[in-house]
């Protein structure tokens, strides 16, 4: 019969390395202890040869604290799965793993399972989109003690979450309709993604309050792509719109993100028109794919590496782990002492081709 192969422990692991137990465990546990690269070099160098794994549920109960963190984010595509691999690496960075669940399209058994999962790894904190989750899920999770980090999270009870890491689409939505105004549009058009609730509603505040500091009278309308069961059915309405108006120049249009733009972009061109020239178009975002077209893409880029930082060094603050709280930007700092436990990070316009730069 064959004999079960014994499991590899860290006195093997202290015996290969030539160092303490220890100094092994410091090492494993990412403890912000004083070693030298080489000492960490050959426990880590030890425990890939020896095969050594872990016992993760032991060590947490051990010492009530796993490095652990959760995620929940929407979907993975597009920002959201940008953003997640931001996250598990600025994680990383902080000693901390980062396991990321989608919500898979809000279904509430789905979100369960995630929940009871997080809940049996014992992790040491949650991070969440605003759309991820229900409130009503998050209200069970923190009443288990489980610390929780938002981000682009709206309107929701501040008693919930330590903070809110949000991007300030308010304000860059009201920056990209001044842009459009300025090269020549005065018919200017939102292309909305209702399904997405309160993150099209920021861009929606946005859109409607640039257009109230314009001069002059203008031609507007906000069409939901969500709604359309296609875009050039999108296209056609915003054409009906415009053509009963008589009002020259380009029309100005600012999708709700990069997709949902170049997607509208590449209809326009199939039917003739020029980009620039009869429309100017702005996406949000800053997808590689708004690049990739021609023309390029107007957007507004996203600080992924900042928001995944802040989001970050707030968890840390939740936790207790004063460690590192001097790396959080006095500006920033600056805003969360003012504003709460919001954090709004502004975003950037990228002047590209669709609009004439």
């Amino acid at each position: 019969m064959m004999r079960k192969k014994r499991q590899v422990t860290i006195v093997d692991l202290a015996a290969a390395a030539g160092v303490s137990i220890a100094t092994v465990s410091n090492v494993l546990n990412r403890r912000n202890v004083p070693m030298s690269q080489e000492t960490i070099r050959k426990v880590e160098q030890a425990a890939e040869e020896l095969g050594y794994r872990r016992n993760v549920m032991a060590a947490n109960l051990s010492r009530q604290k796993s490095y652990e963190l959760g995620m929940l984010v929407p979907s993975f595509g597009g920002y959201h799965g940008r953003f997640a691999e931001e996250m598990q690496r600025t994680a990383h960075t902080y000693g901390y793993h980062l396991s990321v669940f989608s919500a898979a399209g809000f279904d509430p058994e789905i979100e369960k399972r995630h929940l009871d999962v997080l809940l049996q790894r014992r992790v040491d904190g949650l991070i969440s989109h605003g759309l991820a989750m229900s409130q009503e899920a998050t209200r069970h999770l923190v009443g288990e003690g489980t610390p929780l980090v938002l981000f682009n999270a709206w309107g929701w009870p501040t008693d919930f979450a330590e903070g809110a890491v949000n991007l300030d689409f308010v304000v860059g939505c009201e920056e990209a309709v001044r842009c459009l105004y300025e090269r020549g549009c005065r018919r200017i058009m939102y292309l909305g993604n209702s399904a997405l609730y309160a993150t099209d509603q920021q861009r929606r505040i946005g859109f409607n309050n640039g257009l109230s500091k314009l001069e002059e009278p203008l031609l507007t309308g906000i069409f939901d792509t969500h709604l359309y069961p296609s875009m050039e059915q999108t296209v056609d309405d915003v054409e009906a719109l415009v053509s009963e108006s008589h009002v020259g120049g380009p029309v100005g249009v600012l999708g709700f993100d990069d997709f949902i733009t170049m997607s509208f972009m590449s209809a326009l061109l199939r039917r003739g028109r020029k980009v620039p020239g009869d429309y100017c178009v702005i996406g949000i975002n800053n997808d590689p794919v708004s690049l990739l077209g021609h023309p390029t893409l107007s957007t507004l880029d996203i600080p992924y590496t900042l928001q995944a930082e802040l989001t970050m060094l707030l968890m840390l603050k939740a936790l207790g782990d004063t460690t590192h709280l001097n790396r959080f930007p006095a500006e920033y700092e600056a805003k969360l002492a003012r504003d709460g436990y919001e954090v709004q990070i502004p975003l950037k316009l990228i002047a590209r081709a669709s609009t004439g730069t």
